[in-house]
Order: C-alpha cells, then structure tokens, then sequence
C-alpha cells in the first residue's frame, strides 16, 4: 500500500470513549450499606450486640433442615424451586394469605429494591422518614430516583409530615414498622390514615422485618390493608425472630399485580435449597417463635429500665417495639464514648453517626446476662468522674 493510500491506525476504545467505562450518576452517588460490626479494631472477637440477631439463635428444627436432616431439605446437586411452592404455601396457611399473593426474596432487602425498581425511576421520587432504614435511600438511588428524607417528629414518623411531602413525582412510600434503627411504631389507626392520605398510584411498601416482636393486640392492620387494597406491599424477613439471618429469606405480599411486578425482575433461583428447607421447618416452630418474643420482650423491659434509671446523666431510652433500644446520650458522656467503653468492655453495639445519629448508640437484645453487664457498663461509664 502507498503512502498516499495508507490508513491511520485505528484509535483504541479508551481513547474514543475515556479512560475506564462511566458509571451511571445516580449509582455512583449511592454511599454503600454498613453492616454491623463483630470485631474490635485490633480485630477482637466480641459480643455481637450491633445486628440485631436473635440472642436465642435458630430453631433445632431449621438448622437439622438446614443440615439436610429434616423434611424437604432437598438436594444441593440440583437447582433449588424457583418459586419456593412450599415455603410459599406454608406462609399462606399461617397468615391466612392466598399464597399467589406471595414472593420470596433473598432477604427482605431484595424485595424493598425490586419495589424500588419496579415502579420508580428517572425522574420520580421515593420517600421515607429521616432516621428510617439506610437500605431505603440505596434503592432510590439505585433505580435513578430522587430519594426524598421526611422531617421525623422525636425520631418517629409523622403522617402529616410525610403526606406534606408527597408531590406528582412521588412514586414509593417507604415505611419501616417497627422502624429501624429508632425501634419506633405507627399504630393502626396512624397507618391507615397514612394510606388513605396517598394518591391511588403511590405504592406504600411497609416494611415488617421486626413485626413478630409487636404484640398482637398492637397489630398495625397493614395484611388488611396489602389485602384489600391495590397500592400496599409488605416485606417481612426470616433473619430476625426466625434467627435466620444467615440464610437470606425474606418475602412480600399485597396485591396480585404488585407481586407479578417483583416476580418478573426477582433472581430466578434466589432462594437455596437449604434456605428453603430451613425457612420451612423454622414456620414449624412457633413454639420457637414465641419463646423468642417473650424473651425479648422481658429483657428489653429491664434494659429500658436500667437506662431509665441513668437519666439524670443524660441517658435516654427511646420507645421500641423491636429487638433493640436506641439510647440518646446528652450528658457528659457521649455515645462515643459510650461506644468504645462497651467495646473494651467486651461488647460491639451500633454507633450511627454516617445516619446522622452521632448522638445515639443502637443496642440489640441480648442475653439476660448480656443485657445486665451492658446496663453495669453504662452506668460505671456514666458515673466515672470528668
């Protein structure tokens, strides 16, 4: 080829395009979920008060499923059902709900994503309570949408405030009942009038990974609600009083169109054989079930007591409904301080200043002996001179 006819080397894609492919604004905005601490910074193992796990552990019955010693275990060799029939079926028959009306979910956290996903973008906006759950803002983002932060009212949800701000752009009300991390609880008659306030074509998902530790006689009417209505969807999880944390099941139901949605952009295998199994023989164990509530309910009582008794150094108990007690600290001793004395004392709790709760400690229901030395801790932290 001559001189004349020769062509110019072809660039390369970096230097068409960049240096390193672009990720999408709104992901790149996303600030990624922390999860609880179990170590110390010199990598001590130490009392895992951060997650909010159940202290009682798993049912004997869903970890000899888990262990493939148990009915329905299944084989590991072969893929797992995709649509977790049983599992399904049985969710129906202990909450009285048609299991079509039902999907499954790799935790609950997969299902408030896919909500997010599926009926908002670009453009729209998701709304939630200021100190709600961090996941919440993630999911926004994730899908392109405007996160939105309602104003809270003592660290609680207030229905006048987040109706005040719902514009045409909103598209998904997220509401964590009980919430975490403030353990705080909207009941019935606030729930509904929330739902009643929201336009027809917003979806509000209320989240219920901590409702088995609610008493029953303080249910906050959202089934009824998922089940009567076109725009309500409910997450629950198995990682909490089910002590499944480690297996990754969670689910939602609400109306048939909803779920249709989810099911449609869910992982197609998103369920293992063992978590299936599991799950199973945990629904088996109510027994289990209301031990743990019972437990937590009693423990949490004493600790709040114990904290109480502290209030004259600034310690403060806000109200909760779950497995954990988040403590206001303002007095001479800060939750920072309150945080690394625990630690050295053997215990990693949640101090939450990246959700702008500096000031805070979130402290999960331990064992009775846990929750004695945790309240002793406090106290000689407390009193110590300055």
């Amino acid at each position: 080829m001559s001189e004349s006819t020769a062509q110019p080397a072809p660039q390369t894609a970096a230097k068409l395009t960049g240096t390193r492919p672009v990720p999408k604004p709104w992901i790149a905005a996303i600030h990624p979920y922390v999860p609880g601490k179990s170590t110390g910074a010199d990598g001590q193992v130490l009392i895992k008060l951060s997650a909010n796990e159940n202290p009682l552990g798993t049912s004997p019955l869903a970890l000899a499923a888990r262990l493939g010693n148990g009915e329905g275990a299944g084989d590991p060799a072969r893929y797992p059902d995709p649509d977790s029939h049983a599992l399904r079926g049985a969710l129906g028959k202990l909450h009285g709900i048609d299991p079509a009306r039902i999907v499954m979910g790799t935790g609950s956290d997969e299902l408030l994503h896919l909500a997010a996903q599926a009926f908002a973008g670009p453009g729209d906006e998701v709304l939630y309570q200021r100190y709600g759950f961090s996941v919440y803002e993630i999911a926004a983002r994730r899908c392109g949408a405007d996160p939105v932060e309602a104003p809270d009212r003592d660290y609680a949800a207030d229905v006048d405030v987040l109706l005040g701000c719902v514009t045409p752009r909103t598209r998904v009300v997220f509401l964590a009942n009980p919430n975490n991390p403030t353990g705080s609880y909207l009941p019935r008659a606030e729930l509904a009038r929330l739902h009643a306030g929201l336009p027809a074509d917003v979806l509000l998902v209320v989240d219920q990974a901590y409702a088995e530790y609610v008493p029953a006689d303080a249910d906050d009417g959202a089934f009824a609600l998922a089940a009567t209505t076109e725009n309500v969807l409910i997450t629950r999880t198995f990682s909490k009083i089910y002590g499944l944390a480690g297996e990754r099941v969670g689910w939602a139901t609400g109306a048939p169109h909803l779920i249709d949605m989810l099911g449609r952009i869910r992982g197609p295998f998103n369920l293992t054989v063992t978590a299936q199994a599991a799950a199973l023989a945990a629904l088996g164990d109510q027994a289990f079930v209301t031990a743990s509530r019972d437990h937590n309910l009693a423990e949490r009582t004493r600790f709040v007591a114990a904290l109480a008794a502290l209030g004259n150094h600034g310690l403060r108990p806000l109200p909760s409904e779950a497995n954990f007690v988040l403590i206001e600290f303002t007095g001479a001793l800060t939750a920072e301080a309150a945080y690394k004395g625990l630690m050295d004392h053997g215990f990693i709790t949640r101090w939450l200043p990246g959700q702008g709760l500096p000031q805070c400690l979130r402290i999960t229901i331990g064992t009775a002996a846990e929750m004695d030395r945790v309240a002793a801790v406090l106290r000689q932290l407390a009193e110590a001179p300055r």
